[in-house]
């Protein structure tokens, strides 16, 4: 029997690896045409290759030029122009040849499509398949079917099946093996789909069309884009990333993985696989600032079905479907990447209070209806309870923004989070006829009451900074977000100092920024968790909208500039920049980061604008101003 494996690389960095998706899944495929890491049909599905967080025993899909030692990392890749089309090559001594590798967008198939292509000369190729459904821990019942005088492969564990189709593999030890060769202009193509396995096969598709339908579809939603400033190459291919993120039933994972390690070798890994309120909002604000609305209503939909027009059993973050039974489990025959354990499906932090939350909502929908979403009756009762349930619990302690797993604090973010909820929820009332002024005051003596209470309590006026929570000594990076939500304008002092502070306690050598000490002085974790991690790429954006927002604009502009050459090749972010190592770290592509890159250039671009009035509608196609903060949605003061 023929042998599957060839040795591989002992490891693969993060950055290392590209996206390509759905809309619905994703699949992320390392620079040597391998993909290592896939979940069917959904982003928060088992993976059937989970390699990433393991060995090849743990299920992967390699094509490449044939090799008896390690697999050949390609000489180029790149995605096709506004599209999540990613194309490989390789230069080998016979010739040169390409593989593209694609997924056809929407729930109708869950299919990923792989066409290799000879460019030049005559290239022998191998594709080895190894589906391990469940995380790599089941062993498939591997079958082979004829139809219309094809063959098909067929892997199954209940209640899944996988048909790969293309050339004629050979069951082998561990999986299956097809080799072949092209010359120039010759091609084959391969497909591998999802269908439950009590169901009729899956239809078999034309690859090419299908590649044809998959990049108009993402070249039409990039020609959407208002931003036309001098970053909209990064801008453009973040909000592909973002896009790619947002599932069609309207729910945002906060990135396609699990697991992907804060700190290398540590315990800070989690299962970001679903939607939290929070980052879907904040995705969401993004995108309706580049024009888009048709995702903020999708989302705005799913947020009706999820929570209804009652918030009283509000939970932070929910399934792709809007379940509510997250529960955090550990995956002990994966050893996991670069031997970061555990392994974790599921996410606990469900179960966690966390204020700020209403906040990011309220300011979603408020942006989505400057971008031209229309109101909804029922979007207004939603907002309505929202403010209701932050009018009952702003006073309590929580877990904050960062899902602290020691104890409850005051945190100042989520106070602030709890101002913009009130704030943007009587922004969005006043343009209502029905609405009344006696409601109206009601809304605002809360949200003076909150506004004193963070200036009084959350405020160290020895130091002239906010700190991380009330009585604290401790600094956060989400305190950068104080100007930028409106809730102090950029020009007072307590900004201004906070800002320095942040600067001089949480950078890193080359000014990116940690989100807080993971150790107080005494050496003790304060997040109930050990190790350390890197620093934040949201974060380090926030400190660059900060900088400019003061008038440091080219100490921001040169911030930027390093910040972007953190991506990769392909223009991918994770969570955060371990500079340390000088990688990145944590899961991968990660929404919170490539929004902040997006936002940040907006930024930028606007404050280019201000000197520069008349091309200020060709840079930014900005929404009309809030009427109430004090910043305009573009984000100039």
């Amino acid at each position: 029997m023929p042998t599957l494996s060839a040795p591989h690389r002992y490891r693969a960095l993060i950055e290392d690896h590209g996206l390509i998706g759905s809309t619905a899944t994703g699949a992320l495929v390392r620079d040597d045409g391998t993909i290592n890491w896939l979940c069917l049909p959904r982003f928060d599905s088992p993976a059937v290759f989970a390699a990433l967080l393991g060995t090849e025993d743990h299920g992967f899909w390699r094509i490449g030029p044939a090799t008896d030692g390690f697999p050949l990392p390609a000489d180029r890749r790149r995605y096709r122009d506004g599209t999540m089309v990613l194309e490989h090559e390789w230069d080998t001594p016979g010739g040169s040849v390409r593989v593209v590798d694609f997924m056809p967008p929407g729930t109708t198939t869950a299919r990923i499509t792989r066409i290799v292509e000879g460019l030049t000369g005559r290239v022998e190729m191998t594709s080895m398949f190894c589906a391990r459904p469940g995380y790599g821990a089941a062993t498939p019942l591997v079958t082979r079917t004829e139809r219309n005088g094809a063959a098909r492969l067929c892997v199954t564990v209940h209640p899944d099946s996988y048909w790969l189709d293309g050339l004629h593999h050979t069951v082998a030890e561990g999986g299956a093996r097809a080799d072949f060769t092209l010359t120039a202009g010759e091609s084959v193509t391969f497909s591998l789909t999802w269908g439950l396995s009590f169901k009729t096969a899956p239809a078999m598709r034309s690859p090419r069309s299908a590649l044809t339908r998959t990049a108009a579809y993402w070249r039409e939603w990039a020609s959407r884009c208002t931003y036309q400033g001098p970053y909209r190459e990064a801008v453009l291919r973040s909000a592909l990333a973002l896009k790619s993120l947002c599932h069609p039933g309207g729910g945002i994972v906060a990135a396609p993985t699990t697991s992907l390690p804060e700190d290398i070798g540590g315990e800070r890994n989690w299962d970001y696989r679903y939607t939290w309120l929070r980052d879907a909002a904040l995705t969401i604000t993004t995108l309706a600032r580049l024009g888009y609305t048709g995702e903020a209503e999708a989302w705005r939909d799913w947020l009706l079905g999820t929570l209804g027009r009652n918030a009283e059993r509000l939970q932070i973050m929910y399934g792709l479907g809007g379940e509510r039974d997250l529960a955090e489990r550990e995956l002990n025959h994966l050893p996991g990447y670069e031997n970061s354990r555990p392994v974790r499906i599921g996410n606990r932090a469900a179960d966690q209070l966390q204020l700020d939350v209403p906040g990011e909502v309220a300011d979603a929908l408020l942006a989505a209806e400057n971008a031209g979403l229309l109101p909804s009756r029922d979007a207004d009762a939603m907002l309505r309870a929202l403010a209701r349930w932050t009018e009952d619990h702003w006073q309590n302690a929580d877990e904050g923004i960062w899902e602290v797993r020691g104890p409850r604090r005051h945190f100042v973010h989520s106070k602030v989070m709890a101002w913009v909820a009130v704030d943007r929820t009587i922004t969005l009332l006043r343009r209502r006829p029905s609405t009344t002024e006696g409601e109206l005051a009601g809304w605002e003596r809360l949200r003076d009451q909150i506004h004193a209470d963070v200036c009084e309590k959350g405020y160290d006026p020895e130091r002239n900074t906010f700190t991380q929570y009330y009585g604290g000594r401790e600094l956060d990076a989400s305190l950068l977000l104080i100007p930028q939500v409106g809730f102090l304008p950029p020009d007072d002092k307590r900004v201004i100092g906070t800002i320095e502070a942040i600067q001089r306690e949480l950078s890193t050598e080359d000014g990116f920024v940690l989100r807080y000490p993971t150790h107080d002085e005494s050496g003790s974790n304060v997040d109930g968790l050990s190790g350390h991690e890197g620093a934040f790429v949201a974060c380090s954006f926030w400190l660059a909208d900060d900088l400019a927002m003061i008038g440091r604009i080219q100490e921001a502009r040169e911030l930027f500039d390093r910040l972007l050459s953190l991506r990769n090749d392909l223009g991918l972010l994770a969570e955060e920049w371990d500079p340390r190592l000088k990688r990145q770290v944590g899961n991968f592509p990660q929404a919170f980061s490539h929004l902040a890159l997006a936002d940040t250039a907006l930024r930028l671009t606007a404050c280019d604008a201000a000197y520069l009035p008349s091309q200020r509608t060709t840079l930014y196609s900005a929404p009309p101003e809030r009427e109430s903060g004090t910043r305009t949605v573009a984000g100039v003061q």
